[in-house]
């Protein structure tokens, strides 16, 4: 673990919340997206429907409430947009650089740190987040962003650039597939060091050549989150 990945495991041992804190960790059910999941291959997962069946039925079948995972995670849900396919598989963007949280359209999403906000946007693409926030966070001695994608419309029409947000602050609502890049309504949390001035957006999904300075750029959500018991 780096520095920065230390710092993040450190600001809270008991995790951080970005949904609501009623919903205990063991109702957190860690779900494989990836390529390795043979599951998978019985799901059209160029359906936002079909794959909603699939996430919605593991939820139910493990008894829990929210699916969580993704991290690093090589999926193929992506060849279905021109917004991540490539002329060659080195260049393909298929790696997942964010944790999701897969949990019923309008749930609330919640600042996990104090910050601002710092830029917002509606990635409207095929496949993409729809809107989008990020929010700048300055603690000592770090400056950092965190961005939450596919959320609803709604979320962003009232925001202002600089808006101060307290850890705990209701930020946003999750939308649903006609806004959301045609996905079954979740969460893309991502923890990135250096936006590279980008403003209401930043990839979440990067190619094989790319990836040792993207996992480097955006560590483990998980180190903030602590979901994995």
């Amino acid at each position: 673990m780096d520095a920065f990945s230390v710092f993040l495991n450190e600001l809270n041992p008991q995790g951080i919340h970005v949904l609501d804190k009623s919903i205990p960790i063991s109702k957190y059910i860690p779900i494989d997206l990836s390529i390795k999941n043979e599951l998978l291959n019985k799901v059209n997962v160029a359906s936002s429907s079909s794959l909603e069946d699939f996430v919605t039925t593991h939820i139910k079948t493990n008894k829990g409430d929210v699916a969580f995972g993704g991290y690093n995670e090589i999926r193929n849900l992506y060849q279905r947009s021109t917004h991540f396919n490539q002329l060659d598989a080195e260049s393909e963007r298929n790696i997942h650089l964010g944790i999701d949280l897969w949990a019923p359209v309008k749930t609330m999403i919640y600042a996990p740190l104090n910050g601002t906000i710092h830029s917002f946007k509606n990635n409207a693409n095929y496949g993409d987040y729809g809107p989008t926030i990020i929010l700048k966070h300055n603690i000592n001695p770090y400056t950092f962003y965190t961005l939450y994608g596919h959320l609803s419309l709604d979320s962003i029409t009232k925001l202002k650039v600089g808006q101060k947000v307290l850890e705990g602050d209701p930020i946003a609502i999750l939308g649903d597939a006609s806004i959301n890049g045609d996905y079954p309504p979740h969460l893309h949390f991502q923890i990135i060091k250096d936006l590279q001035n980008y403003k209401g957006d930043y990839p979440g999904v990067c190619s094989k050549k790319d990836l040792n300075f993207y996992l480097n750029n955006c560590p483990d959500p998980n180190t903030l989150l602590k979901l994995e018991v």
